[in-house]
């Protein structure tokens, strides 16, 4: 009883028009980052911030997991073949890991990098980086929000990990402004303004990238759904007619789909004829209710309750 049956065409059209969300908001974000990169370089060179360089070094960090994202959203939709007969969704997930390991490590080198100016001499950069980092600040603040939303709406861990990239980017753009504009007020502690601001964008990457590995590992694990999720397949399962009850239900998420494995009871006196066709009613009304649920595995339990032993 694991094979999926046709959906009807407003269902396939809800399942498909997630991955089309998606992938509107990581071309969105792919777009964005371009811009940001040629700018904080630009800047960065020019004014001769480690700091913005260093934001411009993580943007190019997430140009490449943006198209990570994307590629992966692709792979995500494919339907089941002999080799992935669960389909192919865990590529979302994957790209999320990417994602998160390759914030951490990014974020990790510039740190090195920029600690070893310290040793070196060090200057005020002018006022035009600042401006640019508030800029770009906006711009990425912005752009978190956006994604955010969609990632929300989707519960998609890819976006999630994507749009908290963004914010990290928009409040550490927002501290290297900061302290680039008041840099030049601070008589001798100037010069160490900028390359202490690029060490705490980087620290802040850290963080960042470790605690969206931590939260899309549990979902890698075939960590149990949200409670919502679950509820509301137990309320759909349990209002097809010749339900008695929902004795144990399991719904990991993968990507952003779902699997769902089931265990209904249905009166003992029952033919197994019968018994195997609320089975599919069961099946059928999950897949039809919650476009997302990739598929269905329907076990008969007896009802038991009440009888004599």
């Amino acid at each position: 009883m694991s094979i999926t049956p046709p959906r009807d065409e407003a269902t396939i059209a809800l399942r498909q028009r997630v991955y089309v969300d998606a992938g509107r908001a990581a071309v969105w974000g792919l777009g964005v980052n371009v811009v940001l990169v040629i700018a904080k370089m630009t800047g960065g060179i020019v004014t001769g911030s480690a700091a913005l360089i260093a934001d411009a070094v993580n943007s190019i960090g997430d140009v490449a997991s943006a198209l990570a994202v994307r590629g992966a959203l692709s792979v995500a939709q494919r339907e089941e073949d002999d080799d992935h007969p669960y389909g192919h969704t865990k590529a979302e997930s994957i790209a999320g890991l990417c994602v998160a390991l390759l914030v951490a490590f990014s974020a990790a080198l510039l740190a090195i990098e920029t600690a070893k100016r310290f040793g070196g001499e060090l200057r005020v950069p002018g006022l035009l980086a600042g401006g640019i980092a508030a800029v770009c600040a906006l711009i990425k603040e912005v752009t978190y929000r956006f994604t955010a939303r969609v990632a929300t709406r989707l519960d998609s861990s890819a976006l999630r990990a994507t749009a908290w990239d963004h914010r990290s980017d928009a409040l550490g753009s927002a501290a290297v402004a900061v302290s680039l504009l008041v840099s030049p007020y601070l008589g001798d502690w100037g010069p160490y303004i900028d390359p202490i601001a690029a060490l705490c964008v980087c620290g802040m990457l850290v963080i960042t990238g470790i605690r969206i590995f931590t939260s899309t590992a549990r979902e890698m694990m075939d960590q149990q759904a949200d409670e919502a999720t679950v509820a509301r397949a137990r309320r759909v399962a349990e209002a097809v007619a010749g339900v008695s009850n929902v004795e144990k239900l399991r719904v990991r998420k993968s990507g952003l789909e779902f699997f769902v494995e089931i265990h209904v009871q249905v009166p003992g006196e029952m033919s197994v004829q019968e018994g195997h066709r609320i089975g599919h009613d069961v099946k059928d009304m999950l897949l039809i209710e919650m476009p997302r649920v990739r598929d269905v595995h329907v076990h008969i339990e007896p009802d038991t309750h009440g009888e004599s032993p």
